[in-house]
This record gives structure tokens, sequence and C-alpha cells, in this order.
């Protein structure tokens, strides 16, 4: 009877600490699994009965929006990048240059100010499809992440869905007059944000195969070489860049730091800049160890120069 009693409370204690172990599992297997889907990331607020505002510096990515309760933002497009047809400063020249290798298109027209030309037309016919496909009131989806690319003007991320439903990236994407690059998230109707960054990568493979848009001006024979081209440049930046860190004692914040800021870190280039935008908010440094790209190595030479503080 001893035996028996023993043997039970043995058991019992046994039971207990397996189920206290699988619910641990559990929970760190959902925590893992949010965080790759993105449900870690602030919720998305649905804004109903958005306008576009009219604004001289718009282009077919980053535009002027009223809510309609009256508030005014400048929305970045997740997942979409329109060529640049503002060119305002060297920055804005060596992005345009960038976006046309990216095309394929650096030789379009027999010369450089051809192609400039050419390029600069698309940027402008994306903003003109933006104000046609927007004349009635859309529906922003947006966490007011802050999507300021070079740090000189406040803009905020957002997904677009027109009057008639459509996403606003996808139409720009399929119809040619923009690529599927950039910071994207989980999207409004649940898909992970790796899904909707393949989706718009097959939409751009289909128009590229279609001639639509800048694709219709691709030298395709030339395109590998352009790509490569643009693949040193950023290597030769990034260790430039490694070789001229941010001074002593500056410091970024990796929760607001525009993306042209976050370049300025040693060996973070414009892709894993992205990254760590997609990734926020960071609680703590170590946080962006989850970041693809970033490890020990790379986070012990970067710390020096970031800290964590309040993202208000």
């Amino acid at each position: 009877m001893l035996f028996l009693r023993t043997y039970l409370r043995y058991r019992l204690a046994l039971d207990g600490m397996i189920r206290r172990f699988l619910t641990t599992c559990v929970v760190v297997a959902a925590c893992f699994c949010a965080s790759e889907r993105g449900y870690a990331s602030t919720p998305l607020n649905r804004l109903v009965g958005c306008t576009l505002v009219s604004a001289d510096w718009a282009d077919g990515d980053s535009f002027l929006v009223r809510t309609a309760g009256g508030d005014e933002h400048t929305v970045r497009l997740y997942g979409a990048d329109c060529i640049e047809w503002h060119i305002g400063d060297e920055s804005d020249a060596r992005r345009l240059r960038e976006q046309r290798r990216y095309f394929g298109i650096t030789k379009a027209g027999g010369s450089p100010q051809e192609s400039i030309r050419i390029a600069k037309e698309f940027g402008e016919a994306a903003a003109k499809e933006v104000t046609k496909l927007l004349q009635q009131p859309f529906t922003l989806f947006t966490a007011y992440a802050d999507a300021r690319g070079d740090g000189k003007y406040k803009r905020i991320y957002g997904f677009v869905v027109t009057s008639e439903g459509l996403d606003l990236a996808e139409v720009l994407v399929q119809k040619g007059l923009a690529r599927a690059y950039g910071v994207s998230r989980e999207t409004y109707h649940g898909m992970t944000r790796e899904e909707y960054r393949e989706r718009l990568k097959d939409l751009e493979l289909l128009a590229a195969k279609n001639n639509e848009g800048v694709w219709s001006k691709t030298i395709w024979t030339n395109l590998p070489s352009e790509r490569q081209q643009q693949r040193e440049d950023d290597r030769e930046i990034s260790m430039a860049t490694g070789n001229a860190p941010l001074l002593s004692g500056e410091t970024l914040n990796p929760n607001l730091a525009a993306r042209d800021e976050l370049m300025r870190l040693p060996g973070i280039g414009e892709t894993l800049a992205n990254r760590i935008i997609e990734g926020r908010p960071y609680e703590t440094l170590d946080g962006l160890l989850r970041v693809s790209g970033i490890g020990e190595a790379t986070l012990s030479e970067i710390s020096q120069f970031l800290s964590v503080k309040s993202t208000e």
C-alpha cells in the first residue's frame, strides 16, 4: 500500500512537470511563429474614407493622404518602389541610377541623358496612375511606422486599398510602374510579410514578361551586368561605411532612425537597413539578432552606435 501511494505521488508530480514543460513549449513556439509572421508588429489601423491630397512632390509610392477625420499623413507604400522623378540632391540621383540598373535601362535611348529622361517619365506616370486610382475615397491600413527614407521628411508606412478593393502596390507592380522592393510586413488580410513580398515578386515577373511599363524599355542582354555593377557599388559603399563609422559618442535609435541613417552603421547596407526597419520595435539591442543577416559579430560592431530609448 505504501508503495502504491508513493508511486501515485510520483506519477502526479511527473505528469505536472510534463504538462508545464509542454505548456512552455507551446508558448515559445507561438511566440516564435508570431514573430515570424509579423504578429509581434504593432497592429494595423483601418482608416476608411481617406482622400488623396494634391502635392507637387508626390510620386507613385509616396503621397499625401487626408483621413476622414481631417488628419493629413504622408504615406509610403509597403513593398513597392516607383522610380524617382523629383531629383533634388545627390542621394536622389544615386537612387535613380540604382533603379535604372534594376530595370536594365541605363542604355535605353542610346545615352545616359535619354535613359534618365525615360526613367523620370515612368516615375511621373506612376504618380499619375495613383491619382487616377485614388479619385474615389479609399482605405489606408497603417501602424504609423516611421517611413523616413532619408530623414528629411516625416512619412508613415501603409497599405492602400482602392475603392474597387485593389491593393495599390500590387497594381503599380503589375503595371510595370514599380518594382517589388522595400520594407514590408504582415498585411491587412493576414498574409505574412514573406508571402506578400513573394506575391509582389510574382507580379513583377508577370509585368516583365508582358513588357509592361518600365519593362518595355529593358535591354535584357544588359540587365545582368547592370545589376552586377550595382551590387559591386553597394559592396564598395558598405566597405567605405565600415571604414568611416559614426562619430564617437554619436548614437542612433534603431526604432526611429531613417533608412539612410541606419546605412551609416558599419557594414549596414540598404537591404539590412530595410530589414531593421521591418523588425521594429526593439526593446533591447539584442532584439536586432532576430534580423536576418545580423549576428553576434555584426551586433557587437554596431552596438556602440545604437541606443534603445522611448519610441515616443
